[in-house]
């Protein structure tokens, strides 16, 4: 084989590879917005049950001002998703990405929604830099432009393999 055939024929491997892993991205992308979506429901329904909303519960510096038995005036915490309902009342919950079924305090649960749902939107920013670099990446690949036509490279993108075609 001769060198320009060569040099083809790994252009044509890399721009393979970077276009496999963008949509290996991609999908990953689309399982991050639906486990973000089943979580954002999990929280709605929570804040339901304990009959608060993002903005009803007051933030900690506006916390409410409580007397013990002394007369003494403390600071009490509210959670913004139990606000008064009773925390350790149990709830079910599966937890993130596993087949376990467990009743576990309300607070546990909505605390534990609500750190897989922060981790989810820093992937998801994160896989959408990576998709934006790697569809850069291949558009700049232009020198197989004009060797290869569009539709070929578009081709490439949207390759797939089937296990069962008719020989």
């Amino acid at each position: 084989m001769d060198d320009y055939m060569r040099q083809f024929q790994e252009g044509l491997i890399e721009v393979e590879i970077e276009a496999e892993n963008l949509l290996l991205a991609r999908h990953q992308l689309v399982e991050n917005d639906r486990v973000r979506n089943g979580n954002r429901e999990a929280l709605t329904a929570l804040r339901k049950r304990a009959r608060t909303t993002k903005t009803s519960i007051p933030l900690p510096f506006e916390s409410i001002m409580v007397r013990d038995s002394a007369s003494r005036p403390l600071v009490k915490e509210v959670c913004a998703t139990c606000g008064n309902h009773d925390s350790m009342e149990k709830t079910w919950m599966m937890f993130p990405g596993t087949d376990v079924l467990a009743r576990i305090p309300f607070h546990a649960a909505h605390t534990i929604l609500e750190k897989d749902q922060a981790r989810l939107d820093h992937d998801t920013k994160k896989l959408q830099s990576y998709v934006k670099e790697k569809s850069f990446s291949i558009s700049e690949k232009g020198i197989l432009a004009d060797k290869i036509s569009p539709g070929v490279l578009r081709s490439l993108v949207t390759l797939r393999d089937n296990q069962n075609r008719d020989v």
